[in-house]
């Protein structure tokens, strides 16, 4: 074992000696590594880690294919010729490599010939995982055969970032360091996985949606957990919210308040909201442990729904919090005909205004709201950034809308009489795609496209369609409206085409609080990581509190290139660490700010 200030102390050849097999067979990396060791050392590990991916990223390409290239092949010659690395030995063999079945080995001997043959290098993969215990060889199966079908650039970059993976793990067992808040978080997230809604639950898919059995046990589960954790109270609220509060040292305190949805989309993740409300668990958790009291109290609230996924009626949890929640909601049906009221008294809940109405928050009794949360995103992950400073939560527009032309002849119809109204909602979604990357922080998608009742020989007389329009400030969102309602009255007119275009949802953008900011980026840079700040093109329950408090998020990387919304959705107990870190650093560094 060695230790931080060891690596500190080190001269060269030692300090490259001491890092001697966290990249395999790449002593060029420590090297450069100890060339860019700051005056006083390495503040923190993160901060060493930070160098030796900034010298791998500034590596010219030829040289970063030949790290990549050092790696073995996963179940290839060199492990049955027993040549490894005492690293890459160990990796494969408590992943079960050594133990293939025919079966298995013959299959990954196809796949390790194949991905060569598609790319040129080795097929590279963190086989201990995301939380360090190792993956199962089915799992590490099913990544090689998903991964072969990437593209080239894709493939070499996330070839790096496994690479990175696996130092990142070799040096956390060099140190002896144990992410002890990281990996209670995963290992919470794991647990609540386990409940899901039928239909789903039998296909392994994660589906939690507003008040069914699988939902009210997640709450159940998060309600004994916080109550284990330390927190002074615990409740369930009108909404089905779980709610958590730590008592400041002071009576009458006021609060900083936290949290984000344990709701999830069909065949979601399982970070996706969930992490925001483990992370404030773990350091609550942590307080308690540690005897220690705040000057303001923790308020925790796990967020029942956010989603929009069983009702017609996204963030109506956060929402009931700043007094923003329309009765017209608890008559509203699922897909199975069951009013959201009749949903409510199923679960306890007394489903009136009247109690729905008392959880509105006082602004006045709360310091703020800061929400952490899986980035949903690729941003990080390209980055090799474990953590990032959410500047606005982008505002958005929605629509549907219809073209309607003349159905005809694919045959007899010449191509200058046509009235398609396909080949004009193509035209307005190249519009919308160039129109939005002309500007920096907008985003515009057509997501739904059909042609209803079209045939193979039929001239598309009608073309329906949906608008996502999102930028950081309403301004900006306004003016990417305004222009894409032009071109498609200017390409209908053209084509002597009619339209509808209906306006189905508006959320206004929300400015994170500048000096909230800035407390997370404090609290990035206290564990040695550079400040990378960004827009969140998501919605977020902390949409609605910035109505009446000023708000902040702190973004955590995804893996798999941050994809979110999915089963591939994860993240790294080690990643999980810095963000829990962060969020206690947040808090002590907010008990020592002088406050009215």
């Amino acid at each position: 074992m060695i230790t931080l200030q060891h690596l500190n102390d080190a001269g060269r050849d030692d300090f490259v000696a001491l890092l001697d097999g966290i990249y395999e067979h790449s002593p060029w990396i420590a090297e450069q590594a100890f060339a860019k060791r700051p005056a006083g050392g390495f503040a923190t590990p993160a901060a060493l880690k930070r160098t030796l991916v900034e010298v791998v990223r500034a590596a010219p390409r030829e040289r970063q294919l030949a790290l990549i290239r050092a790696h073995p092949e996963l179940a290839g010659k060199a492990m049955v010729a027993k040549t490894l690395t005492a690293e890459s030995s160990g990796e494969q063999a408590a992943a079960g490599l050594t133990h293939c079945t025919p079966e298995e080995f013959a299959r990954l001997q196809q796949l390790n010939a194949d991905y060569n043959a598609r790319f040129g290098w080795p097929f590279i993969l963190a086989v201990k995982g995301p939380r360090g215990t190792g993956l199962t060889r089915p799992q590490i199966i099913a990544s090689f055969a998903r991964r072969l079908a990437g593209h080239p650039d894709f493939e070499f970059a996330e070839c790096l970032r496994n690479i990175h993976r696996i130092a990142e793990i070799r040096l956390a067992e060099r140190l002896n360091q144990r992410n002890e808040l990281g990996e209670r978080v995963w290992d919470w997230a794991e647990e609540l996985a386990h409940h899901s809604d039928p239909g789903f639950a039998e296909r392994g898919e994660l589906t939690v949606t507003y008040l069914t059995a699988a939902h009210r046990a997640c709450a159940r589960q998060l309600h004994e957990w916080m109550r284990d954790a330390g927190f002074d109270e615990v409740h369930d609220d009108a909404l089905g919210n779980v709610v958590g509060l730590y008592h400041g040292s002071e009576p009458g305190a006021k609060r900083l308040l936290t949290g984000s949805h344990f709701d999830t989309v069909r065949n979601g993740g399982k970070y996706d909201g969930r992490l925001g409300i483990l992370v404030p668990m773990a350091v609550v958790q942590a307080l308690h442990r540690g005897g220690r009291r705040l000057p303001f109290g923790l308020e925790v609230v796990a967020f029942a729904e956010e989603e929009g996924q069983r009702y017609k009626a996204s963030f109506l949890s956060s929402g009931a919090l700043i007094g923003q929640f329309d009765a017209a909601w608890l008559e509203q049906v699922d897909a199975d005909g069951v009013a959201m009221h009749d949903a409510m008294r199923a679960a306890g809940l007394p489903a009136t205004m009247e109690a729905i109405a008392a959880l509105r928050r006082d602004p006045a009794r709360y310091l703020g709201f800061v929400e952490v949360h899986i980035e949903q995103g690729p941003v990080l992950n390209e980055l090799d950034l474990p953590l990032g400073v959410v500047t606005s939560i982008n505002g958005s527009l929605r629509y549907l809308g219809e073209v309607t032309g003349m159905a005809s002849h694919a045959g007899t119809t010449p191509m200058d009489r046509r009235r398609d109204a396909a080949c004009a909602v193509a035209e307005l979604l190249l519009f919308v795609e160039s129109r939005a990357a002309a500007v920096p922080d907008v985003v515009g998608t057509v997501g739904l496209l059909e042609v209803p009742s079209g045939s193979i020989n039929v001239v598309p007389g009608r073309c329906r369609f949906s608008l996502d329009l999102r930028a950081t400030t309403d301004a900006a969102r306004d003016a990417l409206a305004a222009d894409v309602r032009a071109e498609l009255a200017r390409i209908c007119g053209e084509r002597g085409l009619s339209y509808t275009l209906e306006q189905t949802m508006v959320a206004a953008a929300a400015p994170c609080d500048p000096a909230w900011q800035q407390r997370w980026a404090a609290a990035v840079q206290a564990l040695g990581l550079p400040v990378h700040r960004m827009p969140s093109g998501a919605g977020h329950d902390a949409m609605m509190l910035h109505e009446i408090m000023p708000q902040a998020m702190l973004f955590l990387r995804g893996g798999h290139s941050g994809i979110s919304h999915n089963p591939l959705e994860t993240i790294t107990s080690d990643d999980a660490e810095l963000c829990a870190a962060a969020f206690m650093h947040l808090v002590l560094a907010l008990a020592q700010e002088d406050r009215p």
